[in-house]
């Protein structure tokens, strides 16, 4: 299993590649989002219903609606979850950590499930 250090390491450079990768008006409205890396999800989120298998989450308002919530717009990638679904390929967990960031950040954007889907980002 990759140490937490790696995955942390790989995640945060595909991240900032993937930003970088954007459209210049994407790219601007990404920045303002805080991403953090966790382990799994808490128990406090599996006892709200959350899938202790998820991969990322979108916590906030979206950009459209930032008087929705007090809380700021960011995204949690759940790093061995990421891992576990990469059954322990780097490049794979690489590829993964990308399209689960680009899934997130379509929520900050106002994309639902439908539109994420249709964009390959299921």
């Amino acid at each position: 299993m990759g140490e937490w250090n790696d995955l942390q390491s790989w995640a945060q450079a595909e991240v900032a590649a993937t930003v970088a990768a954007l459209p210049s008006p994407l790219a601007a409205h990404a920045q303002f989002l805080t991403v953090s890396y966790e382990d799994r999800p808490g128990r406090a989120l599996v006892r709200e219903g959350y899938d202790p298998d998820l991969l990322g989450l979108f916590i906030g308002p979206p950009m459209a609606h930032p008087e929705e919530s007090p809380l700021p717009p960011q995204i949690v990638l759940f790093l061995r979850n990421l891992w576990d679904f990469a059954e322990g390929d780097r490049e794979i967990f690489r590829e993964e950590v990308r399209t689960t960031y680009l899934h997130e950040l379509g929520h900050y954007l106002g994309l639902d499930e439908i539109d994420l889907a249709e964009r390959g980002l299921d």
